[in-house]
């Protein structure tokens, strides 16, 4: 399938400014280290049109902010994030108008409506701001995209307090989906709701996708939902991609070490004893202030071997499409 978002070499660094006693320490003469946060590093991947591609890794890995790349939101430092080849930002310029064919879905949907205004209004805003509707269309047009994500078309009177977190998560999707995307980027939507509300709205995902034929980044650190919902599955590692591939095929058989410990830390029930069963990765994550050198996850693997200390490993596609960052890769089942 063609690729409708292309990422090439994305890499996104965040300068804080000195504090006070940096700039004392550069009075008195003294060196001071620019804090820079590398939180993508160098990142290339592509989604194909249709596909549900689930990007995982531990909290601080960079997920959230590749996503804000490829919506649009945030300037790459550098690198390219591409929708059908046409750059939706790149250094520093202003968005190009394609961005309004890719939305965001955040993960907290009480923060991401404004409590002053009502539903309807929220939901046509956008339409109304890129002449997809007009003004004498756009109730209508809310009342249509309301009943798609299962809410009542009155709830357009209402104001976000009224309504619980699920319903809240349910606006949001309409929102995006009024903007009559080509592709959402789904920043962890479910993890702030109970766990009967992330079904729910897991499922409207899928009928979405199957209705409308959307295509989408799906951010997530749950392993089992991204199981679930994903056609196609990216590891990502202090700013790094290190896996990707099918999701059936990086789920039963991970050949990165990150992967495998991942997947070994997922808590398994066992039904003889009633135990839960998991295996926690060793260490702590890295400071992205700091990242080490070489394989940046080298300092947790149990394979580490004295190349990882010092070269970067490239991401190598192989013959059946599955991409790979590691000098020693695991041994296939």
């Amino acid at each position: 399938m063609a690729a409708l978002i292309a990422c090439q070499n994305l890499v996104k660094r965040f300068s804080s400014p000195p504090q006070l006693g940096d700039r004392l320490a550069r009075l008195l003469g003294r060196p001071v280290r620019p804090r820079t946060v590398y939180a993508v590093d160098d990142v290339s991947l592509e989604i194909a049109e249709g596909e549900v591609l689930g990007l995982v890794g531990e909290s601080g890995c960079g997920k959230s902010t590749l996503g804000r790349m490829i919506a649009g939101i945030q300037p790459p430092s550098a690198g390219l994030a591409l929708l059908d080849g046409v750059p939706v930002m790149g250094g520093g310029r202003s968005p190009v108008k394609t961005t309004t064919r890719v939305q965001m879905i955040f993960q907290d949907p009480f923060a991401s409506l404004d409590p002053r205004m009502r539903i309807g209004d929220i939901v046509a805003e956008g339409p109304i701001a890129n002449g997809l509707v007009s003004r004498a269309e756009a109730a209508a047009d809310t009342a249509k995209w309301l009943a798609a994500v299962g809410l009542d078309p009155t709830a357009a009177q209402r104001y976000p307090h009224q309504f619980s977190g699920g319903q809240r998560q349910r606006v949001a999707i309409a929102r995006a989906l009024a903007m009559r995307p080509d592709i959402l980027v789904c920043d962890e939507p479910v993890a702030s709701l109970d766990v009967s509300i992330q079904a729910q709205i897991i499922n409207l995902f899928l009928k979405l996708k199957r209705d409308l034929g959307l295509t989408m980044l799906f951010i997530s650190h749950d392993l089992g939902l991204v199981r679930h919902i994903s056609d196609r599955v990216a590891i990502m590692y202090l700013g790094k991609l290190v896996e990707t591939g099918a999701t059936q095929a990086v789920f039963e058989n991970p050949r990165h070490p990150y992967t495998r410990a991942l997947l070994d830390s997922m808590p398994k029930l066992r039904l003889d004893d009633a135990d839960v069963d998991f295996k926690p990765i060793d260490g702590e994550l890295p400071s992205p202030l700091a990242p080490p050198p070489g394989c940046h996850f080298h300092l947790r693997c149990p394979g580490m071997r004295p190349a990882c200390r010092t070269a970067v490993p490239e991401l190598i596609r192989s013959v059946d499409g599955r991409e790979l960052a590691c000098h020693y890769p695991l041994v296939g089942g």
